[in-house]
């Protein structure tokens, strides 16, 4: 039977996330490995290393961290000390001691700073009415019923009520994130094929659903309720569910019938704020005001794929069905998740950034030759129809801290003409840390980016 559960153990691992420890470190049916800091490790090729699970196993981020988003700000316009914001999901050691959640990298959202975006220092204190120290969102105590009880993990944050570069006073950040409960469900409808056992098997928190909290200064956030049930604002869509048989009827913008494929999760929220004049939106262009991707996993194929869902305000959500599907003959043949989307932009003669025609996404591919997760790329002009472009990010070299995978990306541009991207990267053994890369001319071609860590990181 201990055969049979490493085999379930491995294949749902594959199923539901890249940052997996590999089956060597499971020394019982619910064991979980034991983590070290990265600081400790022989691990080379560390230049590009920006941030990593603390040492203090008290703290929320002991164990794993992930899904790193980053801004940066002027106070005002003239401000030419720019100010770095680092919103990022962690697991502590002591996190789900009976093993019961999803093997994941969520658990609370904390924050870190920085001046320059490569040397951070994390928020000790975060917001007071959290349960533990550094954390901006952590588990929902307030709602027994909610979806978000059991573990949280971070997709994008947004500052609407300002420019994307300079901090106004009474600007509202936007968080979206994904959360869990203590709902069981199944472990083999997350399965391909049959495993045997599996179907006596449960697994809480997989269940996974997308709300949005507010924030007036960024580090304490405060949840607004949305049209499910639960609480959260998009939910994944179940044809059984009494609450979402109007969805069988929808239509496309374009008034086509969207004939939506069932789903088993919704998490890892990315929202792009469509920033064309309305006047000049129309066919080849997007029409909405937000678009939402998302990971999800179909309930009939079983395939990872990322949905799109669209809303005029930010807060009331509408599917618009599949945004992008593995192929085949492709590097994430088996799968498509977590992504980072960016308007197109050219940089002119005077410094400054200008809005160019189009859209990226750089999101993870995962490949079945060998498991792991990259950094892929596609572009679009209105959103929704995306052609892709391979592979911009691979795996590190053999023995280096990413070679295990690499992915959530996430872009920032600069005032040097240059664009970094943030990631979460997986040593062989399991461990994760926040790495990052640099373009210098085209957004397609990437390097990893020399980074000078502190001594307290």
């Amino acid at each position: 039977m201990k055969l049979t559960f490493i085999t379930y153990f491995v294949t749902f691992s594959q199923c539901c996330q890249a940052w997996i420890s590999p089956i060597t470190t499971i020394k019982g049916p619910y064991a979980r490995p034991n983590f070290t800091s990265l600081k400790a490790s022989t691990s080379r090729n560390e230049f590009n290393v920006v941030l990593r699970p603390s040492e203090n196993p008290e703290s929320f981020d002991s164990q794993k961290i992930g899904a790193a988003r980053v801004h940066r700000y002027a106070r005002d316009s003239n401000d030419s000390e720019a100010e770095y914001i680092m919103w990022y999901h962690g697991r502590s050691l002591d996190f789900d001691g009976e093993s019961k959640l999803p093997p994941l990298s969520t658990g609370r959202i904390g924050r870190a700073i920085s001046r320059n975006g490569l040397h951070w220092e994390k928020e000790e204190i975060g917001s007071a009415s959290e349960d533990i120290g550094g954390v901006s969102l952590g588990l929902n105590k307030e709602s027994w019923w909610g979806f978000d009880t059991a573990h949280v993990g971070l997709g994008q944050v947004l500052l609407p009520m300002s420019t994307p570069a300079v901090m106004t006073d009474g600007g509202v950040y936007l968080m979206y994130y994904m959360g869990g409960n203590f709902e069981e469900t199944s472990v083999s409808q997350y399965l391909e094929g049959e495993v045997k056992g599996a179907e006596n098997m449960n697994i809480q928190g997989m269940n996974m659903k997308i709300g949005v909290a507010l924030s007036q200064d960024g580090v304490s956030f405060g949840r607004v309720e949305g049209d499910d049930p639960s609480g959260a604002i998009m939910a994944p869509y179940d044809k059984s569910d009494p609450n979402m048989k109007y969805m069988a009827a929808m239509r496309d913008d374009d008034g086509s019938r969207l004939n939506l494929e069932e789903e088993l999760y919704c998490a890892w929220p990315e929202v792009a704020v469509n920033d064309v004049a309305v006047d000049e939106r129309g066919t080849g262009s997007p029409l909405k005001n937000f678009y939402m991707f998302y990971s999800t996993m179909l309930k009939a194929t079983k395939e990872k794929v990322i949905g799109v869902a669209v809303s005029d305000d930010g807060f009331r959500w509408f599917k618009r069905g599949i945004s992008l599907k593995p192929d085949a003959d492709g590097m994430d043949n088996g799968g498509c998740a977590r992504c980072s989307v960016i308007r197109k932009a050219i940089y002119t003669d005077d410094g400054t950034w200008e809005n160019d025609k189009g859209w990226y996404m750089f999101y993870e591919g995962v490949s079945l030759e060998d498991g792991k997760h990259r950094i892929m790329a596609a572009e679009s002009d209105d959103l929704r129809k995306w052609k892709k472009l391979g592979v911009i990010l691979d795996v590190g070299e053999d023995g280096s801290w990413d070679f295990g995978g690499v992915g959530s990306p996430h872009l920032l541009r600069l005032d040097d003409g240059s664009t970094r991207m943030y990631y979460t990267g997986q040593c062989a053994d399991g461990r994760t840390a926040i790495g990052v890369a640099v373009s210098r001319d085209n957004i397609l071609n990437w390097v990893r980016e020399q980074a000078t860590l502190p001594s307290t990181v």
